[in-house]
Formats: C-alpha cells, sequence, structure tokens
C-alpha cells in the first residue's frame, strides 16, 4: 500500500528533508542524495508495514523542530537531527532503515559502487532450455510426505 496518502504534506517535505541530511548527493560519485524524487516515490511506494512507526518518527521529528524542518537553519537542523537521534528510539531505526534501503535499491547508486543491475545468479552461464540436471540431487532423494493435520 502506498503511503503517499497516509503522509501529509508537511511529513513528506520533512521526510525528504531528513533523507537528504542522512544520504546527501555527492557530485564526486555521480549519485543522488535520499531526497532524489525517484528514491522518495520508492519510499512512499514500499513503506508497508513500516508506515505507522515513520510517521511517529516524523511527529517526533516534527516536535522537536517546533516547525517544518526544512525552514529551519542548517545548525538549528543538525542540533534537531541530532536530538531525533538520541531520542527517536525504534521509529528512528525505522525511518533511517527506510530511507538506506530505497536509497542502496536505486541503480544510480549501484552502478556507483560497480554493481550489476540484475540479480548475481547464473553471472552469464546460461542454462539450456529444458535442462533440469540441476535437480537431480533433489529427485535423488527419498519422499517427505508428511499427513495433514
Amino acid at each position: 500500500m502506498s503511503a503517499d496518502n497516509q503522509l501529509t504534506p508537511r511529513q513528506r517535505d520533512d521526510l525528504r528533508t531528513i533523507a537528504a541530511m542522512i544520504v546527501p548527493a555527492s557530485e564526486e560519485y555521480e549519485v543522488p542524495g535520499a531526497d532524489d524524487p525517484a528514491i522518495q516515490a520508492d519510499m512512499l511506494a514500499t513503506l508497508g508495514r513500516d508506515t505507522n512507526l515513520v510517521v511517529a518518527a516524523l511527529d517526533h521529528l516534527a516536535r522537536l523542530a517546533g516547525g517544518p524542518l526544512a525552514e529551519l537553519d542548517a545548525a538549528r537542523r543538525d542540533a534537531v537531527a541530532q536530538e531525533f537521534r538520541s531520542s527517536g528510539g525504534a521509529a528512528a531505526a525505522t525511518l533511517v532503515r527506510v530511507v538506506l534501503q530505497c536509497y542502496y535499491r536505486d541503480d544510480r547508486v549501484l552502478r556507483s559502487l560497480g554493481l550489476e543491475l540484475r540479480a548475481p545468479f547464473p553471472k552469464g552461464h546460461v542454462l539450456p532450455d529444458g535442462d533440469w540436471s540441476l535437480l537431480d540431487p533433489v529427485k535423488a532423494r527419498a519422499g517427505a510426505l508428511r499427513r495433514a493435520t
């Protein structure tokens, strides 16, 4: 379920601001920050069961900031972030995990790390169609039928 309609515009702005603080853009490595629109869209689309904790974290962040986080000067924003980090508990940890998870899932970030944009298996080893020989060890095992209760 998309969290886009569960977060208020202010919460989405605060999420974008704190995400940029967690992972800023880097021209040196040619990667976006975690506030990039594509990464933000991924966050909002995949929050799922983390939505409640992320909302709690954003509410706590708003209380600490006393207003929109983006409108604070850099020094005050950093102070709020430090206080949030020490007092946010599981909600803050979930927010950071969500940001990092979506950031490191982005194709541009994966390329900058030298990773391939596909599953690591079969790594160029193409299996011929209909070759089921990989299943021979499984087929050799005795059946494991169990009674359903």
